[in-house]
């Protein structure tokens, strides 16, 4: 998210000398507040805190590789995001005093012209600050014609968007090179299964990511009829499973259990499983790669705008954490989760499939931090437009009251502190 350089307040006393104020202007910038002035920082705390982090970084790698790739390139991404800031902002004529990647007090950084570029301690996020992005700060006089505020609603809009404009062209980028290199992820008309940690497949040796070849001798071509079969018949029948593991053809005698979940389905046959269609690599040819990418864009970002509003929630939230909703696809989950579902991908699908979670991933960012409310980008956004709604021509352009959006920003920062502890909690707990 972009953020501003403060400065001292018209009418109130610095950020420093009271917490509430702080939180505030970071809160409205989108970012770190500025407690180290000026000044660059290096020395044994750099040494410290960068080894931390490298020291993460490698103890995630030996937990996961995959999870470790996917990381990375979620960092990489992160910069990239600011830097489309950074770079519109020069472009349009803004002053950018700051350039970071993560949050918190600063452990290394150097300056070169009028920008501030570093690390700081906390690994989430970044931030570019960029002068006067609001009525509340104040610049020098003679940088008051490079503000943010200042410049046409076009350049404003432009920087601002540009991170998440940058997220969907990182995401077109991996999409279009996995489908040039690849192919795309098709269905292939088999069940695979992902077998649950106590039930009847798993006592009986079933394991995760094998496809069923026959249940009974009818071949299921689809979830839907593998699900079917299992509940045509009651708990205690045994079915006779043909599953092909790793070019391997076993078979497999399932005692049914009785389904111990709530709901219209308790009581029924139980194997203890989830299911759904087999994907495969299908070659393509690379001179429609960029197209079906395009076309793979516009599916995703659908299905992440309907799924934030089933996801983050605060009813379907409360429903996991209270043990009445178990469906996987309306759980919140943070890197830690999404860490090990890349761990599952990675094992079955490669790097090819590590790319597109990762470009899913992108999407997800770039439309999630254009809700039109603080502390996201959005929200800058909405109140640049706002303003070019209420100004006239021939007039002094206006400017909105920053401060009057204080409360649904803090509004919105507490909603995203019961989102992520609450993901938290479920990734952790309720694996």
């Amino acid at each position: 998210m972009t953020e501003l350089d403060p400065g001292p307040s018209r009418s109130l006393p610095p950020p420093t000398e009271n917490s509430y104020l702080k939180l505030r202007n970071e809160i409205l910038a989108g970012g770190t507040d500025n407690p180290d002035g000026d000044t660059t920082a290096g020395g044994p705390r750099a040494f410290a805190g960068l080894a931390v982090i490298v020291g993460l970084l490698v103890l995630l790698g030996l937990w996961s590789g995959w999870a470790l790739v996917f990381v990375l390139g979620l960092l990489i991404c992160v910069f990239l995001h600011e830097l489309g800031h950074f770079v519109t902002a020069r472009l349009t004529g803004m002053k950018a005093t700051q350039f970071f990647l993560f949050m918190g007090p600063k452990l290394w950084s150097f300056k070169r012209g009028e920008t501030e570029y570093g690390v700081r301690a906390y690994p989430v996020g970044a931030f570019v600050r960029i002068i006067g992005m609001n009525n509340l700060d104040e610049v020098d006089p003679a940088d008051e014609a490079r503000a943010y505020r200042n410049k046409s609603y076009p350049r404003r809009l432009l920087v601002i968007t540009a991170g998440s404009l940058m997220h969907m062209l990182i995401a077109v980028s991996l999409i279009a090179t996995v489908f040039a290199v690849n192919g795309q992820r098709v269905e292939s008309g088999r069940v695979g299964v992902g077998v649950a940690d106590a039930g009847p497949a798993a006592s009986a040796g079933l394991r995760d990511n094998d496809i069923i070849v026959s249940i009974d001798g009818v071949q299921p071509s689809t979830p839907e009829q593998f699900v079917a079969e299992i509940r045509s018949h009651q708990p205690k029948d045994v079915v006779h499973l043909v599953i092909d593991r790793d070019g391997r053809t076993l078979p497999f005698d399932v005692t049914l259990g009785s389904n111990p979940n709530p709901g219209e389905t308790f009581g029924s046959a139980y194997l203890g499983v989830s299911s759904g269609e087999e994907l495969v690599w299908s070659n393509a040819p690379v001179s429609h790669a960029v197209p079906d990418a395009l076309r793979d864009l516009r599916s995703k970002s659908w299905e992440t705008v309907t799924g934030v509003v089933r996801v983050l929630n605060p009813v379907t939230i409360w429903g996991h954490l209270a043990g009445t909703d178990d469906d996987p696809t309306t759980r919140p989950s943070t890197v830690i989760g999404i860490s090990r579902a890349t761990d599952d991908v990675g094992i079955q699908t490669g790097f090819a499939g590590v790319m597109l979670m990762l470009a899913y991933v992108n999407i997800f960012i770039g439309l999630f931090n254009m809700l039109p409310l603080l502390p996201f980008d959005g929200g800058h956004a909405a109140i640049a437009t706002y303003e070019r709604l209420r100004s006239r021509r021939g007039r002094k352009p206006y400017r909105a009251d920053i401060n009057k959006m204080v409360p649904v920003a803090m509004m919105t920062m507490v909603l995203l502190a019961f989102i992520f502890v609450s993901a938290l909690y479920l990734d952790i707990v309720k694996t």
